[in-house]
C-alpha cells in the first residue's frame, strides 16, 4: 500500500481496530446468545471465539480496502506485512505441546519439586510459574507459554480449584512470561524488535533487564503461591501422565525439532520445512504421541495474523502519541498502550526513530514488557496460553476484565522492579 495511506482508510482502520477491541472484551456475551438462540448458535459461537476476533475484523477491513483503494494497493499492503511471528507461534506451539516434550518438562518439575520435604503441590506450582517463564529467555516466550499452560492444565486447572485462583494464576503467568524473556536479546518479541537496531547484546540485557525480571518473576510466583497456600496445599497429587513411557530417543528428536524451529525463528522458509518434517516424524511414531494441538495453534496463529494486519495501519496515531511522551513518562505510556496493542508493535515504532536517548529506549522496552500480561493481545504468547486453558473457565471464556484485574498486582511488581531497582 503506497505512502501516504489515504486519510479515509486510516480512520476506517482505527475505527475497525476499536471495534475489534470492543469485540474481544465481549466474547462471553456471544456465548450466552448461542445458548439463548440455538437456531443461530453456530454464528454466535464463531463470534464468541476470541482467537477469531482480530482475524475476522482484519478480513472486513481488507474487504473494504479492496473497494476503497483497489486490489493492487491492498495486496501490496498485505504482502508488505511480516507474518513470521504468527507462523512461528503455530510451529512452536504444536511441537512444544507434544507428549514427549511435556513428559520431559513434567519429569524435570517433579524431580525438582521432590526436593521439597512437604506436599508437592506448592513447589510444583512455584516451579511452573517461575522456572518456565525464565526458561522462555532461551526457548522463546511462545514455547515457555505453551509448556507452562499445558503443565498448569494437568496439575492445577483440571482439578477442583476456585475461579479466583485460576485468574490469579493466569494473570501472573502472562506477566511472568512477558518479563521472563528479557534475559536474552532474542526470545521476547518486543526485545527482538530493537535488539539488533540498538545493538543490545546478551550482557546488556542481563545487566539492564534480566536480573530485575528474574527477581520480579520469583516474587510473583511466591506471592501467588502464598496468597493461595491453603488451596494449593489441599490439592491432591496430580495424576501421572497417561500412556506408555516415551523412549529417550523420541524425546531427543522432539527437542531437536524444537531447537531447530527456535534457532531459525526468523526464517519461515526453514522452520516451516522443519515443521512439516516433524509432522511426518510424528506420524511414523504415533504410538508415542498424544493428539497434536493443531486447532489451538491455528486459531492463535490466525489471531496474531489479524493483529499484524490491523496493527500495521495504526502507526499514524500510535507513533506520535507514544513518542511525544517525555522520557520519564514513556515507561508508563508504553505499559498502558501495550494493553490495547501488541507490545512488539510498541517497541517496533521506537526502533524506527533515530536519535532516541538511552534512557528513553530502556524505558520504552521495560514498559512494553511490563504491560504484556494485562490483556490477551498485549503479548504474542498470551493467546497461546488462553487457547489451552480457556476450557476450564465458565462458558469456556476468559473474562477480559477479570484477567486485567488479576494481572495488575504482578504488573505492579514488575513495574517496581524495572523502575526502582
Amino acid at each position: 500500500m503506497p505512502t501516504p495511506v489515504p486519510i479515509a482508510l486510516q480512520w476506517l482502520a482505527a475505527a475497525i481496530f476499536a471495534l475489534a477491541l470492543i469485540h474481544s472484551f465481549s466474547t462471553r456475551h456471544f456465548e450466552q446468545l448461542a445458548r439463548k438462540h440455538p437456531r443461530y448458535a453456530g454464528l454466535w459461537h464463531l463470534l464468541g471465539e476470541v482467537e477469531v476476533v482480530f482475524g475476522l475484523w482484519a478480513s472486513i477491513l481488507m474487504a473494504m480496502s479492496f473497494m476503497l483503494i483497489g486490489q493492487n494497493q491492498t495486496l501490496t499492503y498485505l504482502e508488505s506485512r511480516n507474518f513470521t511471528e504468527p507462523l512461528f507461534v503455530f510451529a512452536v506451539m504444536v511441537i512444544a505441546g507434544t507428549r514427549p516434550v511435556l513428559t520431559l518438562a513434567n519429569r524435570l518439575v517433579v524431580r525438582l519439586a521432590s526436593l521439597w520435604p512437604g506436599p508437592q503441590s506448592m513447589p510444583t506450582y512455584i516451579l511452573v510459574m517461575a522456572l518456565l517463564p525464565l526458561l522462555g529467555s532461551f526457548i522463546t516466550e511462545p514455547a515457555a507459554m505453551t509448556l507452562g499452560a499445558l503443565l498448569l492444565r494437568d496439575t492445577l486447572f483440571a482439578q477442583a480449584v476456585s475461579e479466583r485462583l485460576k485468574y490469579a494464576t493466569l494473570g501472573a503467568l502472562f506477566v511472568n512470561v512477558s518479563i521472563g524473556g528479557t534475559l536474552t536479546p532474542f526470545a521476547a518479541p518486543p526485545v527482538l524488535m530493537v535488539a539488533h537496531v540498538w545493538q543490545w547484546d546478551f550482557a546488556f540485557m542481563l545487566q539492564t533487564f534480566g536480573w530485575k525480571a528474574a527477581l520480579a518473576v520469583l516474587v510473583n510466583a511466591l506471592g501467588a503461591s502464598w496468597l493461595f497456600r491453603r488451596e494449593l496445599t489441599a490439592l491432591p497429587q496430580a495424576p501421572a501422565p497417561q500412556g506408555a513411557s516415551v523412549p529417550a530417543g523420541i524425546m531427543g528428536m522432539h527437542l531437536l525439532f524444537l531447537g531447530g524451529v527456535v534457532f531459525f525463528a526468523h526464517h519461515p522458509v526453514v522452520f516451516i520445512g522443519l515443521m512439516l518434517l516433524f509432522l511426518g516424524f510424528v506420524t511414523a511414531w504415533r504410538e508415542h504421541q498424544s493428539p497434536l494441538i493443531l486447532r489451538e495453534a491455528l486459531l492463535v496463529s490466525f489471531f496474531l495474523a489479524g493483529l499484524v494486519v490491523l496493527g500495521g495501519l495504526q502507526q499514524w496515531w500510535l507513533e506520535p502519541l507514544l513518542l511525544g511522551l517525555p522520557a520519564d513518562a514513556v515507561f508508563y505510556g508504553a505499559m498502558l498502550l501495550t494493553a490495547i496493542t501488541d507490545n512488539a508493535a510498541i517497541t517496533y515504532l521506537g526502533s524506527l526513530v533515530p536519535g532516541l536517548s538511552a534512557d528513553f529506549k530502556v524505558a520504552l522496552v521495560a514498559g512494553a514488557v511490563t504491560g504484556g500480561g494485562l490483556t490477551l493481545i498485549a503479548n504474542a504468547p498470551n493467546p497461546a496460553g488462553a487457547a489451552i486453558l480457556k476450557g476450564y473457565f465458565p462458558d469456556s471464556n476468559i473474562a477480559p476484565l477479570k484477567l486485567l484485574l488479576a494481572a495488575i498486582p504482578p504488573t505492579v511488581v514488575a513495574a517496581l522492579a524495572f523502575r526502582w531497582l
